[in-house]
């Protein structure tokens, strides 16, 4: 059985692959795949593992042993998921493993906006606190978390871990019906209604085409002045333009992103350009804890040894 694991590098350093190997006869790794080699490096593989190099039909058929897709991420909007199942090439996906990583990067970046620490520290850093008639400065705004409402959009394992640790602070929560479902849940509210009462938006569904810039310039005119968007999902959940628009007018009062649409942004950004305190951009890195990717290995490990036993876990094909 010859695997090849495409893009390991995407996983950071200092990660144990001695189960994934143990599992195969052979394991081939590269840190990264240009696009142009993936077809010669696919071509006599059982097994690819894989994180975000994109696998066409033109790819996936002209690999004829190929088995099974393990995918080191919960997307899977780089596979032609269509063209595996006519093939019969099994795809799954790792689920919860990033839980904590996400949940504790939400908090992190909101904790930081709503008591303006970037901006006291460099306040402090600047010699004002020296200079200061009084024990503190209060230059800046600060904001207690149970006195807001957070909104979460997607309510799997990630936007639940975010909702519980938002009651844990004392905040009250509202989670969203599902984008283009056309219901709401009694336990839900709608869209609208989590735009105009949230403080804080959380982002935690997948991209599609219900939810492709699902935050342009009529959502943040909807949205309180005062208020907080939070995105570590997906960058094209959110129209960039329009968000660094609402930020430099005050229609919303912060943001936190963590993605954007194009990963690297080697063509440039709106919200690489802003240059407000009122803005934090990471580069993908929510999911990232030494833990976490860990948990990514030691789960695409447990998808293959069921693949190899006959049991579908974790299946999207």
């Amino acid at each position: 059985m010859k695997a090849v694991f495409l893009d390991f590098g995407t996983m950071g350093s200092g990660l144990d692959l001695g189960e994934l190997e143990s599992l195969v006869d052979e394991l081939v790794v590269h840190d990264e795949s240009p696009q142009g080699t993936v077809a010669q490096r696919i071509r006599d593989a059982e097994i690819v593992f894989t994180n975000k190099i994109r696998l066409t039909r033109e790819l996936l058929e002209r690999a004829p042993k190929l088995k099974f897709i393990a995918l080191t991420a919960t997307g899977t909007d780089n596979i032609d998921t269509d063209c595996a199942k006519q093939h019969g090439i099994g795809v799954a996906n790792i689920r919860h493993y990033c839980t904590g990583s996400v949940v504790e990067h939400v908090f992190g970046v909101l904790l930081s906006l709503t008591h303006s620490l970037e901006q006291y520290h460099r306040s402090v850093r600047a010699g004002d606190w020296q200079q200061s008639t009084d024990f503190c400065m209060l230059h800046f705004p600060v904001r207690e978390l149970s006195s807001m409402t957070l909104g979460v959009v997607g309510y799997g394992a990630l936007g639940q871990g975010v909702a519980r640790i938002a009651r844990e602070f004392g905040m009250r929560v509202l989670v969203s019906a599902r984008p283009g479902s056309g219901s709401v849940p009694d336990d839900r509210v709608s869209f609208d209604e989590l735009l105009a009462g949230s403080d804080v938006i959380s982002l935690h569904c997948p991209l599609n085409a219900d939810t492709r810039k699902l935050f342009g310039a009529p959502e943040f005119a909807a949205m309180k002045n005062s208020a907080i968007l939070i995105n570590t999902a997906r960058g094209g959940l959110v129209d960039s333009r329009a968000l660094a628009d609402a930020l430099a007018t005050g229609q919303i009062a912060a943001a936190a992103v963590d993605v954007l649409p194009e990963e690297p942004p080697v063509n440039g950004d709106p919200l690489l350009d802003y240059a407000g305190d009122n803005l934090i951009v990471t580069p993908h890195i929510a999911w990232a804890t030494d833990e976490a990717r860990q948990n990514a290995i030691d789960e695409l490990a447990a998808n293959t040894r069921a693949f190899l036993d006959g049991v579908e876990r974790n299946r999207i094909v």
